[in-house]
């Protein structure tokens, strides 16, 4: 039972390694993207803080794909006058992570 709990701890240990590692090189692909210069995880700046949008798209199984199209195309009147622009050239993959990513914050 002993070897259980330790082999258990080690698993959960990689895990939350390799997850610090995941929201790490998301971080990364969100300020190489720009994101960061308007968002930030928990504050507003000039957009709304990551855990707002979080919170307003809660509960909606579509949460992932409206987030990744605001992003592509941009958006107006969401979150007031400030228009979003669109990041066009952003990859459907980054999109989908930036996406899940942003879901995943708590306030």
């Amino acid at each position: 039972m002993k070897h259980h709990a330790v082999s258990l701890l080690l698993l959960t240990m990689g895990l939350s390694s390799a997850w610090a590692q995941n929201d790490k090189d998301t971080l990364d692909l969100l300020k190489s993207s720009g994101c960061m210069t308007c968002h930030a995880k928990d504050e507003k700046v000039v957009g709304p803080s990551f855990q707002s949008i979080a919170a307003k798209y809660a509960g909606q199984s579509d949460a992932g794909d409206t987030l990744a199209q605001s992003v592509r195309n941009g958006s107006r009147g969401k979150w007031g006058r400030i228009p979003m622009p669109a990041h066009a050239s952003l990859s459907a993959e980054d999109l989908k992570t930036m996406a899940h990513w942003v879901m995943t914050q708590k306030p």
